[in-house]
């Protein structure tokens, strides 16, 4: 006879956020690609959809995605003295290290070009494996079987041939925030990546026990999400802010 045991009545919630001692941490997606674009139109009736060539790593900002770049430097100059990042640490992929570089250049100042850059290899996109560049279009018309496994799934889980579901990019991020904590504790962090790290970072924060989306939290591209730290913690106090691509003054 199987029993079933539910929580006692008076269990509480338990607070197992992961330790950290960063002072401050920002988290930003790379502005627009023209992968993004290309995606986009893919979805367009009527739409030729094809994937997109060359390596996801090598895919560049579009024009937009570069105005909003300069959108964010204009925000980050915006900070006052002392409460902005004293570290960035970037994607390798082009998109990223692209937009810190006009972030810089539009920013300026203390926190510009002058602000230490460190690039790690943890802060990639999420691999896709066989389906590298592949727009969701795509997918649905070349491979349905595919396309059906991955609805099926969930986005959280789906693992493509090859390549990475958002629970293996959460392990990498968890393991580079435990690093980047004992290397730079109190310091004020900048990050420049993907939406996928950004939902794995938002996850591993959250700590123990933190429930896996039943849908990905949308990441605009351009957006920051902020988390403030008290040198044993971080906090969550900002998710998907986009006020400056609109703010005429980037504040």
């Amino acid at each position: 006879m199987v029993q079933r045991h539910s929580a006692p009545a008076d269990s509480r919630a338990v607070d197992l956020a992961p330790p950290c001692a960063l002072g401050a941490l920002w988290a930003v997606r790379h502005g627009e690609s023209t992968a993004n674009v290309a995606f986009a139109a893919a979805e367009e009736p009527g739409a030729a959809a094809r994937p997109v060539p060359g390596r996801d790593r090598d895919v560049p900002l579009s024009g937009s995605g570069a105005a909003q770049a300069a959108a964010l430097g204009r925000w980050l100059a915006g900070r006052a003295p002392g409460t902005g990042p004293e570290l960035v640490v970037c994607s390798p992929y082009v998109r990223a290290r692209q937009t810190w570089e006009g972030m810089a250049e539009s920013a300026a100042g203390p926190y510009g070009g002058s602000l230490p850059v460190v690039v790690d290899e943890r802060l990639r996109d999420r691999e896709m494996g066989v389906y590298e560049l592949w727009p969701p279009a795509v997918l649905r018309e070349r491979a349905p079987a595919e396309a059906e496994r991955r609805a099926t799934a969930g986005e959280w889980w789906y693992r493509p041939p090859g390549g990475e579901a958002l629970t293996d990019v959460a392990v990498r991020v968890r393991q580079f925030v435990t690093d980047l904590s004992g290397a730079a504790p109190g310091r004020r962090v900048l990050l420049v990546a993907h939406d996928a790290v950004l939902v794995a970072l938002r996850h591993v924060l959250a700590g123990i026990g933190a429930q896996a989306p039943d849908r990905v939290p949308p990441v605009p591209n351009a957006s920051v999400a902020h988390w403030r730290g008290d040198g044993r913690r971080l906090r969550p106090a900002g998710w998907g802010d986009t006020a400056h691509l609109t703010a005429p003054d980037g504040g």
